[in-house]
């Protein structure tokens, strides 16, 4: 059986009450108690530490007397507050002090990380692909045996997109690629001339867009042919239309080379993917009248995007598809239509993928939200019913979408048990900047910062970046510079232009949460070099203190050395009586001696002293000076007006008499 014991009394006396309300006191205990058959009661409610727990009951006259005790205190008790603010203040650190305690730990580390990450890949060679040399023909028995070939002139061989050149009664073959793109002919008076330039090596030792196997070798820079624009008896056709139609010939096969080339080097360091799962069930998740971009045609074509078991599908109208598998993923980003006239699912991949003839690392899929053109000629009012109704259907179609997508997004993380997760950029947290031609608006999210509502992209992965550096960051500018340096030295920095100064505090508050160091300078500095410098000797550069050349100059011993000298100033200096006497025989020495100077050391000497003025004596002749000033500039108004007085009056129109002669 389980018994529940309870006790409690009240209107106890306190002898050490002070306040009538202390005098009595109440008390209640209570304990539950297991009682078995056999053996010992059992105490269930044991207690494991005490608790000391006090109740006061407070009347209405007392609550009275609190409130006008609290007024009070706020009209007379603001200088108590207020000093324990400012010994609160002066104990504990500032937010600035936080974070420059933060940047020195995350400096020291990063230094110690950078060098033993450049340590880990000075290892690793790098494999360079091998150059594909443009031979014309592998062997002599390619060679063409066609008739233009065995009457000396221009042949272009369109199989192995070469040109076989008549040069002393043979025809060498040249590559299409040793040709450059600055053909030319031209027509003078009866002849033709056709002007074929060639990549070769020049004089200053620069190699014009080709890497030649021999450098050494004779090199042909360009040759002339010239043909009659005259037709001799006994031939059919003039003679300069075989250049004409070999320089036709030549252009085609030159665009068709740079064409394939270019696609070539697209492809370069595609990654092959996987095969896309389709599911066959119906009730995947999708989302219909969506655009892509960058746009598989010219024009942008609606489409559907569709969730698979690996991957996503997008679909469009004329049939082209565009698949995104989940592991080639690296941020989903999902951006709301707050604010923005559309809304965007980006995705940002780790390899880069092809479609359009392309390669693209940034896909986006967005639907208009608003109309993102207005006709300013059309006539609006602010009560108008056509506008409201248009207004209210806009809002309603915002929540519309946005609940559409959000669904989307969560069926698509439960399809893929949240190895892929959707961020939403911060847009408190966001700031304006130009990391391309325009400035638009840069948010933060969990893991990157993040730009996706304009073309193109703009997206920095924070766990790629080693630090982050303001340029230009002086008291008379409205904007500076940001760049990002990434832990992959070899990488191009990023920069960040024009960004407004009131965002600086915020900035450096997100990075300093993020655990990223930053640093400040004054001028704008060649990261190009700086980069090269810090890769051709890696050792030397952290064995200098890495980048803490960055750092601004107040900082460090510079800054504690400043702190002491200062403290020795404010020291008081309070001469003994033997030290007073001397300096008053110093000082009458000295009188006597300066007596006898000249007026230029009395002169010096006035100067001297008036260098030693406080700014109140300064502040006074400054407003001596302001009224002597105003006070002559109403003595030369004065002035001016009695001169202007004489010619002023009404009725003073007339010439002006003969002069007065004097009396003698």
């Amino acid at each position: 059986m389980v018994f529940s014991i309870n006790v409690g009394l009240s209107d106890l006396p306190n002898k050490e009450g002070r306040r009538p309300e202390e005098k009595t006191f109440a008390i209640f205990i209570g304990d539950t108690v297991l009682v078995d058959e056999e053996g010992p009661a059992t105490v269930l409610t044991a207690v494991k530490k005490k608790v000391n727990v006090g109740i006061f009951l407070k009347t209405e006259d007392d609550d009275e007397e609190e409130e006008a005790k609290d007024e009070a205190e706020d009209l007379l008790g603001r200088s108590s507050r207020a000093a324990l603010l400012t010994e609160r203040t002066r104990n504990e650190l500032t937010a600035e002090e936080k974070r420059r305690a933060h940047q020195k730990e995350l400096a020291a580390q990063l230094n110690e990380e950078a060098r033993r990450r450049l340590t880990e890949q000075r290892g690793e060679q790098q494999v360079q692909r091998a150059r594909k040399s443009n031979v014309a023909y592998r062997s002599a028995a390619l060679l063409p045996r066609e008739a233009p070939v065995r009457e000396r002139k221009l042949f272009i061989d369109r199989k192995y997109e070469s040109v076989l050149l008549p040069v002393f009664a043979s025809p060498p073959p040249f590559h299409i690629a040793t040709i450059k793109v600055h053909i030319s002919m031209s027509v003078e008076g009866d002849y033709t001339y056709l002007r074929i330039n060639f990549y070769c090596r020049s004089a200053l030792g620069r190699n014009e867009g080709n890497v030649f196997p021999n450098p050494a070798a004779t090199f042909v820079k360009e040759i002339t042919y010239r043909a009659s624009n005259l037709k001799s008896p006994g031939e059919q056709a003039v003679p300069a239309l075989n250049l004409q139609s070999a320089f036709r010939c030549i252009k085609e096969v030159q665009k068709r080379y740079k064409t394939r080339e270019a696609e070539e080097k697209e492809k370069e360091g595609i990654v092959k993917q996987d095969s896309l799962v389709i599911n066959l069930n119906r009730s995947n998740p999708k989302l219909k009248d969506l655009y892509i971009r960058p746009n598989i045609a010219q024009k942008r074509m609606q489409g559907a995007l569709e969730a698979h078991v690996n991957g996503f599908r997008f679909t469009s109208v004329r049939g082209d598809k565009v698949d995104i598998l989940y592991n080639n993923i690296k941020h989903a980003v999902f951006q709301p239509c707050d604010g923005e006239m559309i809304i965007v699912l980006h995705f940002h991949l780790k390899n880069a993928i092809m479609f359009g003839k392309k390669r693209h690392t940034d896909v986006q899929f967005y639907t208009e939200v608003g109309e993102i053109t207005t006709d300013l000629g059309k006539h609006q009012h602010m009560h108008d019913r056509d506008d409201l109704y248009a207004e209210q259907m806009e809002r309603e179609m915002r929540h519309k979408l946005k609940t559409a997508f959000k669904s989307f997004i969560e069926k698509v993380e439960a399809l893929t048990k949240e190895e892929l997760e959707f961020e939403v950029p911060f847009r408190d947290l966001g700031f304006n900047g130009a990391p391309y031609r325009s400035t638009c608006l840069l948010q933060p999210t969990s893991s990157a910062l993040v730009n996706c509502t304009e073309w193109p992209p703009f997206v920095v992965t924070l766990d790629e970046v080693e630090l982050i550096h303001f340029e230009r960051v002086q008291f008379h500018l409205k904007n500076f510079d940001m760049v990002v340096v990434y832990k992959d030295y070899g990488r191009k920095v990023t920069m960040i232009n024009a960004i407004p100064v009131a965002s600086l505090d915020p900035i450096k508050e997100w990075l300093n949460s993020c655990d990223l160091k930053y640093t400040e300078g004054v001028q704008s500095l060649n990261w190009t070099k700086i980069m090269k410098t810090i890769v051709d000797d890696p050792e030397g550069f952290f064995e200098q203190g890495g980048w803490s050349f960055l750092e601004p100059e107040g900082e460090g011993s510079d800054a504690e050395v400043g702190d002491s000298e200062s403290e020795m100033e404010d020291e008081t200096f309070n001469p003994s009586e033997e030290d007073y006497e001397e300096e008053e025989e110093d000082s009458d020495e000295d009188y006597s001696s300066e007596a006898e100077e000249s007026e230029y050391s009395k002169e010096s000497l006035g100067s001297e002293e008036e260098s030693g003025k406080d700014w109140d004596e300064l502040e006074e002749e400054a407003r001596k000076a302001d009224r002597e000033s105003q006070y002559e500039e109403e003595e030369e108004r004065g002035r001016g007006r009695k001169r202007k007085a004489p010619g002023g009056r009404r009725g003073s129109h007339r010439p002006p008499g003969p002069p007065k002669k004097k009396r003698k």
